[in-house]
């Protein structure tokens, strides 16, 4: 920036600051408490410390921003009702903050919403309508209602007061800890948060490093700063639900892009190995957005090699939906690098297995086992291994495995295998009788969690294939993950996938996945 430049921008970040400052959200928020956090200090040699935005009456930070918002609206007009779309905790702050000021609220929230969140919304007092397939058309109902009833819209973070009752959360952070800090972590969705917490930082203590964290599937601040501009995404992994936004603001982008220190983003994996860490240090369920920026911590400490800093990261939220435990469960010793997953050729001989394991030997915890039959000659496995973190164990015991000539490959990274194949039963594909012109695709769907989905699927394929595989489990979602395989005529193969195009769901195509020709495609 050049010097008229600066001097703009510094003007627009001390107005943010004094609106901070002047911010009643203390009227319905409450002050959250940092936590330390001596276990994972201790195993991360820095000084961890965890903002309790879980706290809060509607366990999450969203409260404050919606707060300040409609307390600001209020003063300028007359306010009657007030209406947002939202699938989450945006919906349960501007329901909260709505009932505090006496003020009428619509929520308009996508079928694909969470039912916890759907209720907790609900038990508050508001007016709940389950409108659109997804974010955005839930967003263009509510704005359609804005239009024809002079509704007052409330955003969710593109916003200026939403934005400065956001960095509320940073105020407390310098009143509550007096010590040098190094760096603080915050979540990325729309921006709101992060443009709050470093529009009060930087102008106060700027020094202090801001580290936005974004999941790698949903990475809209990443591809808005590349640009210069914001960048819609075609599509986001919901995974971390509470930061999945196609788009980030344009406020908070304009606050941010030239002074964020660092951006990172991390893995399902590493999330969910998050979510247990606060777990075992605070005894907190966190939301998987929630997590997130512990998930970037971790990483940030990895990737700059740094000891005995203190480090803050903010535990956003703790709106989860339990049917994902099992899930974040499933895949948290693979995010802490305990876990790994092997595909292994072996010898179909009497007495292949026992070498392999003899090789492997008898200080190995097995997690999993899988076999699916090749041919007469080999046979393909599929191993899990508790391991020591890091990446030495793990070279160890692939190199042991390829001096004794088996070939193996690491599986530890592949969606295909983590999310279907290591809970699939074996079984043969079929013989195709004309292999020249018909054959198997393979393809990954992302189906809505809701009444009739599958159904709606079915009927929109025309009766020119076979399905010969199907897997599904329901991991908490609000899409379900399914993998279908379909045999086919060459030829057909266009004419199918226009019918999935129309249909609407996310596809894509795993047929050339090394995991699909090892465990399901053997011929």
């Amino acid at each position: 920036m050049n010097n008229s430049e600066y001097k703009r921008y510094n003007f627009i970040v001390e107005n943010y600051v004094k609106k901070i400052l002047k911010a009643k959200v203390y009227e319905l928020a409450k002050e959250t408490p940092l936590a330390c956090t001596p276990l994972l200090s201790t195993y991360l040699k820095n000084n961890i410390f965890i903002k309790r935005e879980d706290l809060q009456l509607n366990f999450s930070f969203k409260v404050r921003g919606a707060y300040n918002c409609m307390r600001n609206l209020l003063k300028n007009k007359n306010i009657q009702c007030v209406i947002t779309a939202s699938a989450g905790n945006h919906a349960q702050g501007v329901a909260l903050a709505a009932k505090k000021l006496g003020i009428k609220s619509i929520i308009i929230m996508p079928k694909v919403t969470p039912e916890i969140k759907v209720l907790s919304v609900q038990s508050i007092g508001c007016e709940v309508l389950i409108k659109g397939d997804n974010f955005n058309s839930s967003l263009k109902y509510a704005l359609s209602l804005v239009k024809n009833y002079g509704y007052t819209y409330i955003p969710p973070f593109d916003d200026t007061e939403v934005i400065a009752g956001q960095g509320t959360l940073a105020m407390e952070v310098l009143k509550q800890y007096k010590n040098k800090i190094h760096a603080i972590f915050v979540p990325v969705g729309g921006g709101g948060l992060i443009a709050g917490i470093t529009a009060y930082l930087k102008y106060l203590r700027p020094k202090i490093k801001i580290v936005g964290v974004e999941p790698e599937d949903s990475a809209c601040l990443k591809e808005a700063i590349k640009y210069g501009y914001p960048i819609t995404l075609n599509t986001i992994d919901m995974f971390a639900e509470g930061v999945a936004v196609s788009r980030v603001g344009k406020k908070p982008l304009k606050l941010i892009k030239n002074i964020l220190d660092d951006l990172i983003t991390v893995n399902i994996d590493e999330m969910c190995s998050a979510v247990k860490d606060i777990f075992e240090n605070t005894r907190a369920l966190a939301e998987v957005s929630g997590a997130l920026s512990l998930a970037g911590l971790k990483k940030y400490i990895i990737k700059q090699n740094i000891t005995n800093k203190n480090l803050i990261c903010v535990n956003t939220g703790a709106n989860i939906n339990f049917d994902k435990l099992q899930y974040i469960a499933h895949r948290t010793a693979l995010g802490e690098n305990k876990e790994l997953i092997l595909a292994i050729k072996l010898p179909e001989s009497i007495g292949s297995l026992k070498s392999l394991c003899n090789i492997i030997g008898n200080k190995k915890r097995f997690t999993e086992l899988n076999y699916r039959f090749l041919n007469k000659k080999k046979a393909n496995i599929l191993i899990g291994l508790k391991i020591i973190p890091g990446n030495e164990d793990k070279k160890l015991v692939i190199n042991n495995i390829r001096k004794a000539k088996f070939l193996v490959k690491d599986m530890s990274s592949n969606e295909l295998i983590k999310i279907h194949i290591r809970h699939l039963i074996g079984g043969q594909v079929n013989k195709f009788t004309n292999k020249k012109n018909y054959k198997e695709e393979l393809y990954c769907f992302e189906f809505p969690e809701k009444t009739g989905a599958l159904i709606k699927f079915l009927n929109s394929l025309p009766e020119i294939f076979n399905i010969s595989l199907f897997h599904y489990r329901n991991y908490g979602y609000a899409y379900g993950r399914v993998l279908i395989a379909i045999q086919l005529y060459k030829n057909k193969k266009q004419q199918v996938e226009s019918n999935l195009d129309k249909l609407g769901y996310r596809y894509w195509n795993e047929s050339k996945n090394v995991a699909y020709k090892m465990f399901l495609n053997p011929n």
